[in-house]
């Protein structure tokens, strides 16, 4: 289960960035430049929540059967002490915790806010500090301290 839920888990996080992106874009385009809060902005919306919330069950799962989370939970002091272990064993669960409730939160606030301007500032402002802390918890390839390939294949 484990090398399926890994790789589908690598591939969402790329749906996650993409319509979070969009609806950022969307919410900044609409905030200043005073326009109507659309359909196609509110569907933008729930699905970038949605991808979210599937990749968050996503991730969930794979900690509840990694090698790596399994090892860290049975061996919390030593594993809290090494980098790659600490990352994915309580950093990159509780930061990716926090950008999720930052989102929903912004999204919950955005539907019942009145007024265009006042639904795409709101989306804009806290989706954008959600992917902040999304992308300051991804292990980047490129990244000097805990890094993994752009896309795992199945």
């Amino acid at each position: 289960m484990y090398n399926l839920i890994l790789p589908l888990h690598s591939l969402v996080r790329w749906l996650v960035l993409i319509s979070l992106l969009a609806a950022i874009f969307r919410s900044y385009q609409g905030w200043l430049g005073r326009k109507a809060y659309s359909k196609f902005d509110e569907r933008l919306r729930v699905v970038t929540v949605t991808i979210l919330h599937i990749q968050f069950v996503l991730g969930l799962w794979l900690y509840a059967i990694s090698p790596i989370t399994t090892w860290f939970i049975h061996h919390f002091s030593e594993g809290v002490r090494m980098r790659e272990i600490r990352f994915f064993g309580m950093e990159h669960i509780t930061m990716m915790t926090i950008a999720v409730m930052l989102i929903t939160i912004g999204a919950s606030k955005a539907k019942r806010q009145i007024g265009d301007v006042n639904k795409f500032r709101t989306q804009a402002i806290w989706f954008t500090i959600g992917l902040l802390v999304i992308l300051s918890s991804i292990p980047w390839a490129f990244s000097p301290l805990v890094h993994r390939p752009w896309l795992r294949a199945f």
